[in-house]
């Protein structure tokens, strides 16, 4: 059988290049030639041992652009060679009280690429066909930002986000983006919240109103000054920090709603007394539940600045320890994208 590179997270810490089988699809299957994959802040809290689902060893990567090389005999026509598609990388169990209820982005026993099952991060991947989403419009790099832009929409949508709404966006590495960008293209007016500046303007070419850099300004003022005192009607957490998850409950108006999406790495202390006196509504969200095509057809309108998000683009061979340097420094990275041509 063929052999290929990919890249391995072994333990916290340790990743290394190793050889893998190039997989045979079948009947429901296609091979897919990889071209490029993203590196997600759960690759990064697996590396740094801080993400609870991460299982070692496992060959990382979820966020694809890649090309239909072969298909199995029982895949439709429509999905041809040469086609350029992205993936959706979540497996979901079908039994469980979130699947029987449609919601199968909860799935408790949910196996994600490159988490909970071998991922991407490869030359070739067979993935069922049912998983794929084309474009003939967007490149394979702008295809290798759907899902983690899904995650955004998906917080969005949890949070009800309406025309007319202000929506504040707290973090904006790329679910963050995908969360204001989201926002706003449901007609919000969004403020978007950072310690750096350079995450900040590209947030507004991603569609936010305003942006706070909380290291140079009190947040609570400044949201009071932009919202005539009222605060924001959503608050979406995109950093999973102890510190922000405490700001979305302080800062959202009365009634309104909190979404989190990052994972606190420790407990948070909360005063209960906060979202009972204000009855606001505190919001999981987890993964996507069919926005694909939402973000497939918003990219294709060329609203999203694709290039300023990328803030590195590294071989597999440098793969590694490009993880390894934005877990040293994690600030000015936005998303590191692996090219495999």
């Amino acid at each position: 059988m063929d052999k290929m590179n990919a890249l391995v997270l072994v333990e916290p810490g340790k990743t290394e290049i190793r050889e893998v089988d190039k997989p045979t699809p079948s009947e429901n299957e296609v091979l897919l030639r990889v071209s490029w994959v993203g590196f997600c802040g759960g690759d990064l809290n697996g590396y740094r041992g801080l993400f609870e689902l991460q299982e070692y060893p496992n060959v990382l990567g979820h966020e694809v652009g890649a090309t239909i090389v072969e298909t199995g005999s029982q895949v439709p026509d429509e999905f041809q060679p040469g086609m350029h598609v992205t993936i959706d990388p979540y497996q979901h169990c079908g039994v469980c009280v979130s699947c029987r209820k449609g919601r199968t982005n909860a799935c408790q026993d949910n196996k994600t690429m490159g988490v909970r099952r071998p991922g991407a991060m490869t030359s070739f991947v067979a993935v069922p066909w049912q998983k794929l989403h084309p474009s003939s419009q967007l490149s394979l790099r702008e295809l290798a930002l759907v899902e983690p832009l899904t995650v955004g929409f998906h917080a969005a949508a949890r949070g009800r986000v309406a025309a007319g709404d202000t929506i504040a966006v707290i973090g904006c590495g790329i679910v963050g983006m995908g969360a204001l960008a989201a926002s706003a293209h449901r007609g919000a007016e969004v403020i978007a919240i950072d310690i750096d500046d350079a995450k900040l303007a590209i947030a507004r070419k991603a569609g936010a109103t305003h942006t706070i850099n909380t290291a140079k300004v009190d947040l609570h003022e400044t949201l009071m000054q932009l919202t005539n005192g009222d605060g924001p009607d959503v608050i979406i957490e995109a950093v999973g920090n102890p510190t922000t998850y405490r700001a979305a409950v302080d800062e959202v108006a009365y009634t309104g709603r909190v979404v989190y999406i990052g994972y606190a790495k420790k407990p948070v202390d909360y005063q209960t007394g906060t979202f009972v006196r204000k009855e606001i509504e505190i919001l999981g969200s987890r993964n996507c539940l069919g926005e694909f095509p939402d973000v497939i057809t918003y990219l294709e309108s060329g609203r999203f600045p694709v290039d300023d998000v990328i803030s590195r683009t590294v071989s597999l061979e440098q793969a590694g320890s490009a993880l390894a340097e934005w877990s040293e420094n994690p600030g000015p990275i936005t998303k590191i994208m692996v090219h495999f041509d």
